[in-house]
């Protein structure tokens, strides 16, 4: 009955809604090499780290420094157990994250039990999931790209979607991930008709 009703609009009217994209490898350079340039340590080690673990946001601002650090070194495997799921899931650290993680827990100081990514409000707590996708807009912002079409699960699936165009292979990315269906990772990797088709003219017999 009320005529305001009417003019209300929609609450994502004008938005894009629906998976956030996946960095290409030379976008994930130029936001290193941006962090690098601002100078910006823990950003740089969470932007690795976020890169090779593959983990939903929620997980990697609550990573301790004993589940990435053992006998003084940054391991190079390391196991979670999923927020959302409650599976573990094993992850690589590669080299690269495994310096900037070093250099920043050298700077970070800590216990094992410490965050490894703590709260700019409470030290002793963990950076907030809000502030992690702050953070991750001003990265793809100071690159040039628009801020709406990626976020934190962008960095998710970066390294996910990398491995899967590379190799073709579901069932290693379904496991890197943490799913425990094949069909959430085609939904996530958007297979589609024209991924089959490539992947079966690449293949001769």
């Amino acid at each position: 009955m009320d005529p305001a009703f009417h003019e209300l609009r929609p609450w994502n009217e004008g938005r894009l809604i629906g998976a956030k994209r996946a960095l290409k490898q030379q976008q994930v350079w130029a936001i290193r090499f941006w962090l690098d340039q601002q100078r910006r340590l823990r950003d740089r080690a969470l932007f690795d780290f976020a890169i090779d673990s593959k983990l939903r946001g929620c997980d990697v601002v609550r990573v301790r420094i004993g589940d990435v650090v053992s006998g003084g070194c940054v391991r190079d495997r390391a196991v979670v157990v999923q927020q959302k799921t409650k599976r573990p899931v094993q992850f690589e650290i590669m080299n690269t994250a495994r310096k900037t993680m070093r250099a920043w827990l050298e700077r970070r100081g800590g216990i094992l039990n410490d965050f490894v990514f703590p709260s700019r409000n409470d030290y002793m707590d963990h950076m907030s999931t809000r502030q992690y996708a702050r953070l991750v807009r001003e990265w793809v912002v100071g690159i040039g790209l628009p801020a709406q079409d990626y976020g934190t699960h962008s960095l998710r699936r970066t390294k996910a979607s990398i491995i899967y165009k590379a190799t073709g292979n579901l069932r290693a990315v379904q496991i890197l991930l943490g799913h425990a269906k094949i069909d959430s990772t085609v939904r996530y990797l958007g297979v589609d008709v024209e991924d089959a088709l490539e992947l079966a003219e690449r293949t001769e017999v």
